[in-house]
């Protein structure tokens, strides 16, 4: 969240501000990941984000949920199997935007050399108590069908287990389970100020689209701000931390998929830089990450043609199809908020996250620095304990073995799951079934609704885009723009052709709030 200045409007309603548990400021997955695990144990929450939720570094991540290889390097043994623990909660909490995914890592003798490979691998089969997900294995790349993309001049290579997530639905979903327990979740809705009086805090929240302003008194507050967390501390709330946050850019890029196969593979730089190549949206392959340190304002971020540059170059190091710039179709950089341990290369700054609570003046602060989407949930679960002196009476911890919204798949079987929507459906393509599976698990009746065939869905717009799903979008998960479908609560975007998204646009600016309001 980026808590602009309030823009001028209405003043707050008179009369005594309504008291609240706690206000979360941040709708990125530590923000919405926070205001989950409170409501659930009987917290009152508002949760608050000026833009879109997931709409900053949540929404721009390698959609992974993973342990971190690499972590190892850097002696980060607690935050590996930590996140490998979670690799395994996540999982099982939402099958249907979370599944494994094998990677292939061929091994370049130039680099790191293969006995120090082999430990890391070992370490990783073994530190977080792997249950689900296929260890590691060996590869002859001149004979196994994963080493055919790959140039002759590497022979050996490994593969391993790790998982996909779709992070911005991740976001959407910790909001929705939030909001059915009792959050208020506010969107497009900025912290302007925040002071304490006495044993509260008084917030005052500002509509960006209207202006208008709302107070409310807070038993606490928590700032998951991201890449703006140390602006919310000094300009929002006056106060001060002897902790720092370190601004990373990493930058991804999206081509035509040039290999058979639901492998992924991991390759290494000279650098020592690690560079994932995922199978992304069935037809395409997403590319990342760099690590680049970041001053700017993390709302103008943007992949420059020197990140393009290095990352085509590290494709076109290791396989034989060569990747050219024309081929790119996209591109999009994220601004991690990484906490600052001192280290001098960004690829070494810790992935850890660091908590600091202030309670010196009297309602608590609860400060969150760095973290990774494959811990969100941990950190929420530890976040909120912190506040347990404001809240003895709350409940205990309880995120670990409940599912996000459309995650109870009996069994967990997403093709078992898949198979019964197409036989409740005959009349629905398998492509199109299997999107509002992937997207919406369970829930995925609720966006076909009482639709007997293809015309029942309403307007079609192209690709897999119909007029159920933005009435689905809009009544239940906060879509206000046609960005907000496209490209964060759907992919849409990526299989639309220019002309196609700019009708969508068109027809979806023109659409009367009355009609979103009856999607409902």
């Amino acid at each position: 969240m980026s808590p602009d200045p309030a823009p001028a409007g209405p003043t707050p309603t008179a009369g005594p501000a309504p008291t609240v548990d706690l206000v979360v400021i941040g709708g990125g997955i530590n923000g919405a990941g926070i205001a989950r695990d409170a409501a659930g144990r009987g917290l009152s929450v508002i949760l608050c984000e000026k833009d879109d939720l997931a709409q900053g570094t949540s929404s721009r991540s390698g959609k992974l949920v993973h342990g971190g290889l690499r972590y190892l390097e850097y002696y980060e043994f607690r935050l590996v199997r930590e996140a490998l623990i979670e690799r395994e909660v996540l999982l099982a909490s939402a099958p249907h935007i979370i599944w494994p995914m094998r990677f292939v890592l061929p091994h370049s003798p130039g680099d790191r050399p293969a006995w120090l490979v082999r430990l890391g691998l070992f370490l990783y089969d073994h530190l977080g108590g792997r249950k689900r997900l296929p260890g590691t294995r060996t590869l002859d790349l001149s004979r196994d069908p994963e080493g055919a993309p790959v140039r002759d001049d590497f022979r050996r290579g490994f593969e391993y287990s790790d998982c996909w997530v779709d992070d911005a639905r991740l976001v959407v979903l910790n909001a929705r389970d939030a909001a059915a327990r009792g959050a208020e979740v506010l969107t497009r809705t900025a912290c302007s100020a925040a002071r304490r009086e006495g044993a509260l805090w008084r917030v005052e929240m500002t509509d960006t689209r209207s202006g208008r302003r709302r107070e409310v008194m807070a038993r606490a507050l928590v700032n998951a701000g991201g890449p703006w967390v140390s602006d919310i501390i000094g300009r929002v709330t006056g106060t001060r931390s002897t902790r720092n946050v370190r601004l990373v850019k990493g930058s991804h890029i999206i081509v035509p998929k040039f290999w058979e196969g639901a492998q992924a593979y991991l390759v290494q730089n000279p650098d020592r830089r690690v560079i994932f190549i995922n199978p992304y949206e069935g037809d395409k392959a997403l590319i990342g990450t760099t690590d680049i340190p970041y001053a700017g304002a993390p709302e103008a971020v943007a992949a420059d043609e020197d990140e393009i540059d290095y990352l085509i170059a590290a494709v076109n190091r290791y396989f034989k199809q060569g990747l050219r710039r024309s081929e790119v179709l996209d591109s999009f950089s994220g601004v991690r908020p990484l906490y600052d341990d001192g280290a001098g290369n960004p690829s070494a700054v810790t992935r850890d996250y660091v908590f600091d609570l202030d309670s010196t003046g009297g309602a608590p602060l609860l400060n969150v620095f760095g973290g990774k989407i494959t811990t969100f949930r941990k950190l929420a679960e530890q976040g909120v304990e912190r506040l347990r002196g404001t809240f003895p009476a709350m409940g205990p911890d309880w995120t670990a073995g409940a599912t996000l919204p459309g995650g109870d798949l009996p069994g967990g079987d997403f093709d078992a799951f898949l198979g019964r929507l197409c036989h409740d459906h005959p009349w629905l393509p398998r492509d199109l079934a299997r999107h509002y599976a992937r997207l919406y698990g369970s829930e995925a009746g609720a966006v076909i609704g009482g639709a007997g065939d293809l015309g029942g869905l309403g307007r079609h717009f192209g690709g897999l885009l119909h007029e159920a799903e933005v009435r689905h979008l809009c009544a239940r998960e906060w879509a206000e723009t046609a960005e907000d479908i496209l490209t964060r609560r759907t992919k849409h975007a990526l299989h639309l052709s220019p002309a196609e998204r700019a009708a969508f646009t068109d027809w979806f600016v023109q659409w009367p709030d009355a009609c979103r309001a009856r999607s409902a």
